[in-house]
């Protein structure tokens, strides 16, 4: 009886995309080279450059995974909530679910971006995801009222991007927890002002 072709086998770009996901996330993005990625995805570096062309669009490609595979668990995670407010503070509760992972070695896209050229694919990789962040907190902030929902945007990323650095340097998952805190103190003072306004 002929053996079946197993439909489930990763392709050599998957297998290329998990290995630079392992690799670089867990030791840097200049110190791992492209032989250590073809060696650990068992396929040959013909195949990585008829791929992705070059290490620099792996890097790129791997960041914009990273990307989507965050999104869909603060997509998912934002499911739990009800009310805006719940929602918008929701970003943060997903945010820590993220740094209890075993293997959390901070933000894939600051890391990389720390090291690539300007204007480079890895660059606008890291902006992609950025620009992400910022808009799901502005519309957030907008769903729940917030008039200047931009300004408040912008706060709560600062607050994102700082409970992942404290997250990642002091070795302290709860930082979402201390962020997710000031968040809701920010929003509520946000509305406030807005009916204090709207009272005069």
């Amino acid at each position: 009886m002929p053996s079946k072709v197993n439909a489930s086998k990763p392709s050599a770009r998957e297998r290329l995309l998990a290995a630079a996901d392992e690799l670089f996330y867990s030791e840097g993005v200049q110190t791992v080279g492209i032989d250590r990625i073809v060696q650990k995805a068992g396929v040959a570096k013909a195949s990585l450059y008829n791929l992705f062309g070059s290490k620099e669009v792996l890097v790129q490609a791997y960041l914009d995974a990273r990307h989507a595979e965050t999104r869909k668990q603060v997509e998912r995670a934002l499911t739990r909530f009800r009310t805006p407010r719940e929602r918008l503070l929701g970003v943060f509760d997903a945010q820590g679910q993220l740094f209890t992972e075993p293997d959390f070695n901070g933000c894939a896209h600051m890391t990389a971006s720390a090291e690539a050229q300007h204007g480079s694919p890895v660059e606008c990789a890291a902006d992609r995801y950025r620009l992400w962040v910022r808009s799901l907190f502005t519309d957030l902030a907008r769903e729940a009222g917030v008039a200047d929902a931009d300004d408040l945007a912008r706060q709560l990323h600062l607050l994102y991007d700082g409970a992942g650095v404290s997250a990642r340097m002091d070795r302290d998952p709860s930082a979402a927890t201390t962020a997710r805190a000031a968040a809701a103190a920010m929003f509520d003072a946000a509305v406030k002002d807005e009916k204090t306004v709207d009272a005069r």
